[in-house]
């Protein structure tokens, strides 16, 4: 088995540095934010950045993940707090909130609910449709959610919502209706 050497200091502060920089990036100009910009404003030359990063998907993973790893606990969160049906509903409200605050993270959710054909798209989907899987599973075991919605459908509208309501406003004041016709849809 190869064994994988520790990053030097000067490459952890480079990884670092860009990461933080294209979280800025991607939040100013969505998931098209230049690399090389991204890259000159970390200091850093564009090789650094693709050595760490072989592809946009890859820096947008890494520097949303933390953040998607957060919305998917959240499920288990809501899960406790609330009724089955009531907590779905709940956590896919923070889904779509979230899916249009963090500009660029629109991207990862959207190709998370794919084929699933990338391994970029395994590393951020996982989390999310486990969470997923959980909530559908315990709103159709209470009764309120069809039996036959599988949980990527569920994902795949909420993305359709999210979408829809930043197209409505652009600031997502639409997505508590858009749940709720969905939501009135998907009951038994």
């Amino acid at each position: 088995m190869a064994q994988v050497r520790p990053m030097r200091a000067d490459a952890r502060r480079n990884y670092e540095r860009l990461l933080k920089v294209a979280a800025e990036a991607f939040a100013e100009h969505g998931e098209n934010a230049s690399l090389d910009d991204i890259a000159k404003r970390a200091g850093v030359g564009s090789g650094t950045l693709y050595r760490h990063f072989p592809n946009r998907q890859a820096l947008l993973e890494a520097a949303y993940v933390d953040r998607i790893e957060a919305i998917a606990t959240r499920a288990g969160e809501i899960a406790k707090a609330l009724p089955p049906g009531e907590a779905l509903v709940e956590w896919l409200h923070e889904l779509c909130v979230g899916t249009i605050q963090v500009r660029g993270m629109k991207v990862l959710l959207g190709s998370a609910v794919t084929d699933g054909s990338s391994a970029a798209v395994t590393a951020c989907g996982t989390s999310m449709k486990e969470a997923a899987s959980r909530l559908v599973e315990a709103a159709q075991r209470e009764g309120t959610l069809r039996a036959d919605v599988e949980p990527i459908e569920v994902l795949r509208l909420a993305h359709g919502i999210a979408i829809a309501s930043e197209l409505a406003n652009g600031q997502g004041a639409y997505i508590r209706r858009y749940l709720s016709l969905l939501t009135e849809g998907l009951r038994p």
